[in-house]
């Protein structure tokens, strides 16, 4: 029996997969709604949804590529309170970061912020934004007195 798979299903395959399998068992993942038989008209749905899927990752990627320029071209200061020798007391985190952007009208979460090494001496330092999992912009942020 060829079914295509609704869900993901631990040792079978991932959701859209079309398996080959025994006549039981694809009763059964039919039943608990976790796949439904390949027919033509199935498997024709599931390439168009395919397709409608590839579209719109390109478009986001494309959106991602123009906030990746912008965001590359931005510098962002934070004062700082430094004590003897300029050094720094805390650091920053990605969540002042998140909330310097959003002032400036970027919406990004703070789980998208890569910082390698912590933020707590004075200067310029590189931070990495993951826009997407194949565009990751680099964002300039200044510390200062």
């Amino acid at each position: 029996m060829k079914i295509i798979l609704l869900k993901d299903v631990k040792k079978q395959g991932k959701k859209g997969d079309i398996l080959n399998v025994k006549d039981g068992y694809g009763t059964f993942l039919i039943n608990r709604k976790e796949a439904v038989l390949a027919t033509q008209n199935s498997v024709d749905r599931l390439n168009k949804e395919k397709e409608e899927k590839e579209i719109q990752e390109k478009e986001n990627i494309k959106e991602c590529e123009e906030i990746k320029k912008k965001l590359e071209n931005l510098k962002i200061s934070f004062k700082v309170k430094t004590g003897s020798s300029d050094k720094v007391f805390g650091s920053i985190s990605p969540k002042q970061i998140v909330e310097e952007l959003k002032k400036l009208g970027y919406d990004i979460d703070k789980k998208q912020i890569k910082i390698d090494s912590s933020l707590s001496t004075l200067g310029y330092h590189n931070v990495l934004v993951e826009l997407h999992k194949s565009v990751i912009a680099t964002l300039k942020v200044e510390l200062t007195k």
